[in-house]
């Protein structure tokens, strides 16, 4: 381990360990500073994701959605990655990176998404549809993604599913809500939806879309499949209520495109609130606001200052990916890639 330094001892001091993760860290400029000098004394590149707290943005030297950011971590010359996400994603970058030490500052942080099917159940429905094509979307465990047969994220599920054959059963996991989007758009009836949810996500309601598009008929509308009012977004602007050419359907990463070449003054946002930051720092001239401003993810904020700075300062948590599994869960995110252009993670 490397040294410690008088100022990092001074910080460390004040880490307090609380049901809801590690606190008594505020993230000021000596404590910025701190970070990246720890981060270059251990060898160490660190990546946020897009949902995480805008001052954990600030200070990483990767912001983006997971998938991007786990290939991001396998190409880094750096020994050790620091993912600043939830579990699922630091696993992924295992998986892709198997001979790195991978750190979360935050083991707690989990995923109500991933959680939403476990292997066993998994091992289960593929029993009851002997034949099917697993389609599993990156949002998931790395025992999960080890039973399955190809990957997808939010921007090229559609693509994925569209090139399977037409006469093969698909099982689709675990977001009911971005299947349902898949099965809309290809028109597939031999696709079978699991009914799992991102609890942030899916209590960004129809209403609430609704509703802040008719009071901002100006504004551009962007929308993450995962979300519960993608439906309520596309049946606005197929019935007219709402342009059509201002409703965008995207994932994190597809967000920030579209910023940059949005024409109006004002979008609309409905995804986790972390988002916002890296929207707003991509085209300042244009008002982003919240679709749900209570859209927040408490395991994205486990990842406090406090948190990153224990991480870096003793080591820890490290995340392992058992070889075998590992080596099966990675087939099926190269399948994925093997397919064309991964987009944004999530």
């Amino acid at each position: 381990m490397a040294s410690t330094s008088l100022t990092t001892t001074a910080f460390a001091a004040q880490v307090i360990d609380g049901p809801d993760g590690f606190g008594g860290v505020d993230a000021t400029p000596e404590w910025a500073q701190e970070i990246k000098r720890l981060a270059r004394e251990r060898n160490a590149t660190i990546l946020a994701h897009n949902y995480q707290l805008p001052e954990i943005q600030d200070v990483a030297d990767h912001v983006g959605d997971s998938l991007a950011l786990s290939r991001i971590a396998a190409e880094a010359p750096e020994d050790t990655i620091v993912f600043c996400g939830v579990h699922f994603m630091a696993e992924t970058a295992k998986i892709l990176s198997p001979d790195k030490t991978v750190l979360i500052p935050d083991q707690r942080a989990g995923c109500s998404l991933a959680d939403s099917i476990t292997a066993d159940e998994l091992r289960a429905w593929k029993a009851e549809h002997p034949g099917a094509l697993v389609v599993s979307y990156v949002n998931t465990t790395a025992a999960v993604k080890a039973l399955t047969d190809i990957c997808c994220t939010s921007s090229n599920a559609v693509d994925v599913v569209a090139s399977i054959d037409p006469d093969r059963e698909v099982l689709f996991l675990p977001d009911q809500f971005l299947g349902a989007h898949v099965k809309r758009v290809t028109g597939r009836e031999n696709m079978h939806i699991w009914a799992g949810e991102c609890h942030v996500h899916a209590g960004i309601n129809g209403d609430e879309l609704t509703e802040q598009a008719r009071t901002h008929p100006d504004a551009e509308l962007f929308v993450h499949p995962e979300c519960g009012c993608a439906t309520s977004a596309l049946y606005l602007a197929g019935e007219g209520a709402f342009p059509a050419d201002r409703v965008h359907i995207l994932s994190t990463g597809g967000m920030i495109d579209a910023a940059k070449a949005a024409q109006s003054h004002q979008v609309l946002v409905a995804t986790e609130v972390g988002m916002l930051h890296q929207l707003r720092k991509a085209a300042p001239g244009i008002d982003f606001q919240a679709v749900n401003d209570r859209a927040s993810c408490k395991y994205m904020k486990m990842i406090t200052p406090a948190a990153l700075l224990r991480c870096l300062t003793d080591e820890l948590d490290e995340v392992h990916v058992d070889p075998e599994t590992a080596a099966l869960a990675r087939n099926s995110v190269q399948r994925m890639i093997a397919i064309g252009n991964p987009g944004g993670g999530e």
